[in-house]
């Protein structure tokens, strides 16, 4: 235990000085509000009109225009928007040049983007009204060492999402901070061609979360007292769906009790607390190399959107996981106090303390062959370590086992899922501007 706990202790410290060194440098100094013949630049620093200024020099860019806000609070009481392609909107650090939300009287998000080839760099947004920063519809879109939070710790009338870009393609967040948020931290939502590295989301109820995704990567990631860590879903009634080729990679997600705060009737207000990782309905996922541990319902669990017991309209919807491969990673302590928004069930079915890797067995029984599920949709567990003992697994047993909850179908037998998937190709984002 002890060597779990000095591997935390390691981690957060590279990631309190990655986060303590993004800032300019100190002895830069600049005009409130300027700009230069030779360049894009606009220099702005807080002051009494700072909305109104911020604002216009957003609507009057013009591609290639880098806005800099120098360092400082920004009181702002309205939203911010961006529809301009190729701006930088870009801060002096995440600990020096903060967005204040906190008296915000108008618009949904702190900021919101609708154009292609966008930075935002070094600042941060917090108390927001509703989610931090979110993009739509945007193509080449980075969001780098940004900071959202809730200063008021978790509670149901945070935002929804810190980090939010939806619908979007070639999404890159990187050395990103998110705390406090109702639904997910780092969300990315219904995109494709997404990495998602080297970012820390804290106190969410979802850490970092990608839902209904073609192609992402999450790696060098800390998720850690959230609801839950890392969360790969699949949900109905969106317009892209059947999210698939996904990588949980080289993360830590540990010690993920922060008790389930999302508002009621949110789909994340069934994720139980104390989850470690959980993939729902999507396919070929490959979770690889992480360390994840004290986590008290499950470390990793793996389900079918039936579970959830919500009914599918959706005609089109696929509620299946399928090709998931776990492999190569160092599992902690986990399952001795399950959360009760899930975890009823499973402790029902599989008793105290949880497994480390959960699946609750609910196939598309039409592609099963003579009773099972072909090796190529197959859940495959390999080359595990688990640091205090044997890893761990068990079967739910399925739709059949779950509506009763009578254990005649669980089993805790890893023999059926031995093997290996072909590797998730990774993500790569081609143009993006630095």
């Amino acid at each position: 235990m002890r060597r779990w706990l000095d591997m935390q202790v390691v981690f957060l410290a590279v990631v309190s000085l990655v986060t303590l060194g993004c800032g300019k440098n100190d002895s830069e100094t600049v005009a409130p509000v300027s700009s230069s013949e030779d360049s894009d630049i606009i220099h702005i620093q807080p002051g009494p009109d700072v909305q109104t200024r911020i604002q216009e020099e957003l609507i009057l860019a013009e591609p290639g225009t880098i806005i800099e806000l120098e360092e400082g609070v920004y009181e702002l009481t309205q939203g911010l928007s961006l529809d301009v392609e190729d701006v930088t909107l870009r801060g002096a650090g995440m600990n020096r040049t903060v967005l204040d939300f906190k008296n915000q009287e108008a618009g949904a998000e702190g900021l919101y983007i609708t154009s292609d080839g966008v930075v935002v760099e070094d600042l941060a947004i917090q108390d927001t009204k509703g989610n931090a920063i979110k993009s739509h519809s945007a193509d080449q879109i980075a969001y780098r060492r940004v900071k959202t939070e809730w200063t008021g710790g978790p509670k149901p009338t945070n935002g929804a999402y810190g980090l939010y870009p939806v619908s979007s393609r070639n999404v890159l967040i990187e050395e990103c901070v998110a705390i406090g948020a109702s639904d997910a931290g780092i969300y990315v939502g219904q995109s494709k061609n997404v990495i998602v590295r080297n970012s820390t989301a804290e106190y969410n109820v979802a850490g970092i979360e990608i839902e209904n995704c073609h192609n992402a990567d999450v790696y060098g990631c800390l998720a850690t007292n959230n609801t839950g860590g890392i969360l790969v879903f699949d949900l109905p009634d969106l317009p892209q769906q059947r999210g698939h080729d996904i990588r949980i990679f080289k993360n830590q997600s540990i010690n993920n009790n922060t008790k389930n705060f999302a508002p009621k009737g949110n789909i994340v207000g069934t994720v139980a607390t104390g989850m470690g990782m959980m993939v729902m309905a999507n396919s070929n996922v490959e979770i690889f190399e992480n360390e994840i541990g004290d986590n008290d319902t499950t470390n990793i669990m793996i389900i079918s959107y039936n579970s959830t017991d919500r009914q599918i309209k959706d005609e089109n919807y696929y509620p299946y996981p399928e090709t998931i491969h776990i492999h190569h990673n160092s599992f902690g302590p986990c399952g001795s106090n399950p959360g009760k928004e899930g975890g009823t069930a499973m402790e029902t079915l599989l008793g105290v303390p949880l497994p480390d890797v959960v699946w609750d067995g609910v196939v598309n029984e039409e592609k099963l062959v003579d009773g099972k599920l072909p090796d190529d949709f197959k859940l495959l567990i390999q080359d595990n370590q688990k640091l205090d003992g044997e890893l761990t697994y068990g079967n739910l047993g399925g739709q059949t086992a779950l509506d009763s909850l009578k254990t005649d179908w669980v089993s805790r037998d890893l023999v059926a899922h031995r093997g290996s998937h072909d590797p998730v190709p990774p993500v790569t984002i081609e143009r993006l501007r630095e």
